[in-house]
């Protein structure tokens, strides 16, 4: 079976986020909303896709900064779906608004995206998309697990003979514990 870590070394667009970021523990709620927002968008299309769209998902959703969207209202919905440079989908466009503004009542009750994360780590994939589904909109299976998984929160990332599964491991991903190393003290 052909994985990511077989197929995306020293591709132009998967390399390098397959090498600095896939699997890598995000903290900030930026980044985790990014992430969020990009596996969204990426339902039913590829992931070269997305990585082509990014700099225009950045500048559409104002750097990912989860309080400026959840201000976004109807004219930002509008503008969102006549950019060519995202997906132009209106559930996926409501749903990061309204994601955002889920995520500002995380601030409030968990500290942030990472905090409510936190909160409910260690969960198996099943549960994790549960409570996905419950709290946030566009949330299905796949998406919870990439989500998870390119976030450090779920192992499978990268598979242990590829070089940047040691990286990863040493960033310290949620699902190794603590320490960055893996459950069974290697």
């Amino acid at each position: 079976m052909t994985t990511y870590c077989d197929v995306a070394p020293g591709h132009e667009w998967h390399g390098p986020y397959h090498d600095r970021e896939y699997g890598f523990p995000l903290r900030t709620d930026a980044e985790l909303f990014e992430r969020l927002i990009l596996e969204i968008n990426q339902a039913g299309l590829s992931w070269l896709t997305i990585l082509k769209k990014r700099a225009a998902f950045q500048a559409a959703y104002r750097d990912f900064d989860p309080l400026v969207v959840s201000r976004f209202g109807a004219r930002d919905v509008k503008r969102l779906l006549s950019d060519a440079g995202i997906i132009r989908n209106r559930l996926k466009v409501e749903a990061a608004i309204d994601n955002a503004r889920t995520l500002v009542r995380l601030r409030q009750s968990h500290g942030g995206f990472h905090g409510w994360l936190a909160a409910h780590h260690p969960l198996p994939k099943d549960d994790w998309v549960k409570l996905f589904k419950k709290t946030f909109r566009f949330t299905g299976g796949e998406i919870v697990n990439e989500f998870l998984m390119s976030t450090g929160w779920l192992p499978g990332a990268h598979h242990e003979s590829c070089p940047v599964y040691r990286k990863v491991l040493k960033a310290g991903p949620m699902w190794a514990g603590t320490t960055g190393k893996r459950r069974n003290g290697e």
